[in-house]
C-alpha cells in the first residue's frame, strides 16, 4: 500500500531533533533518510557548524533531499526544539539507572501511530557523547535499538532511518484501524514539566523532599509518570492536589 501525507497528519507531527551534531555530512544524510520515509520536520540544536544547512558536505550527503535542509530549523536550546510536543522520546544505546521506560523502535512507533493529535519528537544526541542525562530524564520514553551487543554503535543517519521506517510501517498498519475506547487529550511536554515543578514545590512544603538533599526522588517520580502517558485532565488533577497541599501549608 502506498501511503501519502494525505492519509494521516503524523508526517507533519513527527519531529526529529538532533542535538549538537558534529558532522555536516550526518545532517545531510539525516535529511535524506527522512525524505525517503516521507518525513520532513528536522530541528537542530546548537550544531557544531552554524552554517551546516548550507554546508557543501551536508548538501552532498542529502543527495536530492536539499528541500529538507532548507526547511530545517536551528535553535539554541532543547526546550525550544521540543516546544509544543506531547511526547518526547530519546534515542540512545546507553541505558541509564534513572531513565524513562525503555522501548524498542517498533514498540514506540506503534504507540505513536495510535496517538490522536499532538506533536511527537524523537531526539538524538551528538555523535561524540550522545544525550546528556538531564535531557533523557525529561523524556517520556528511551528508545534503545536492539543491535549487536558487541558492536551497537549506529551512525546517526542510520538510527534516524530506522526510526523513520518503523514509524512509516506502523502508520501503514493503523491508517484504517479505528480507535477503540475513550482517549483524552494527551498532556503536552510543557504541561507535564509544569506539573513536575508544581508537585516538587508541594513535596518540599510538606518536608517530603529536602531541597538541600533531594536524592533521586524527582527522577523516580518522572520515571513513574512517564509510564502512565499522562492526559491533560490527569495533569490538572495532580496540579490540583499540589495546589491544595500548598494552600494548606500557608494556613
Amino acid at each position: 500500500m502506498n501511503l501519502t501525507e494525505t492519509d494521516t497528519s503524523l508526517f507533519q507531527r513527527l519531529r526529529f531533533v538532533l542535538v549538537e551534531t558534529s558532522h555536516p555530512g550526518n545532517v545531510g544524510a539525516a535529511a535524506r533518510a527522512l525524505k525517503t520515509m516521507g518525513f520532513a520536520n528536522l530541528v537542530l540544536v546548537r550544531p557544531r557548524y552554524p552554517d551546516v544547512l548550507s554546508h557543501p558536505e551536508a548538501i552532498a550527503f542529502a543527495s536530492g533531499a536539499q528541500d529538507i535542509l532548507e526547511s530545517a530549523r536551528i535553535v539554541d536550546t532543547v526546550e525550544e526544539a521540543l516546544a509544543g510536543c506531547d511526547l518526547v522520546a530519546a534515542v540512545s544505546a546507553r541505558l541509564r539507572e534513572f531513565s524513562p521506560p525503555v522501548v524498542t523502535p517498533r514498540e514506540l512507533a506503534e504507540s505513536v501511530a495510535h496517538r490522536q493529535g499532538g506533536d511527537v519528537a524523537f531526539i538524538f544526541g551528538s555523535e561524540r557523547y550522545g544525550l546528556p542525562n538531564e535531557v533523557v530524564m525529561n523524556c517520556q520514553a528511551l528508545i534503545n535499538i536492539p543491535a549487536n551487543p558487541a558492536y551497537s554503535s549506529l551512525n546517526l543517519a542510520q538510527a534516524i532511518q530506522l526510526l523513520a521506517y518503523e514509524s512509516r510501517v506502523a502508520m501503514q498498519l493503523t491508517v484504517t484501524a479505528p480507535q477503540i475506547g475513550f482517549q483524552g487529550q494527551t498532556a503536552s511536554n510543557e504541561a507535564v514539566e509544569g506539573m513536575y515543578s508544581h508537585l516538587e514545590q508541594a513535596l518540599v512544603a510538606i518536608d517530603f523532599i529536602d531541597p538541600a538533599h533531594p536524592k533521586k526522588l524527582m527522577p523516580r517520580l518522572k520515571r513513574l509518570f512517564s509510564r502512565a502517558r499522562l492526559e491533560l485532565e490527569e495533569v490538572n488533577i495532580l496540579r490540583g492536589i499540589a495546589k491544595k497541599i500548598l494552600d494548606q501549608q500557608q494556613k
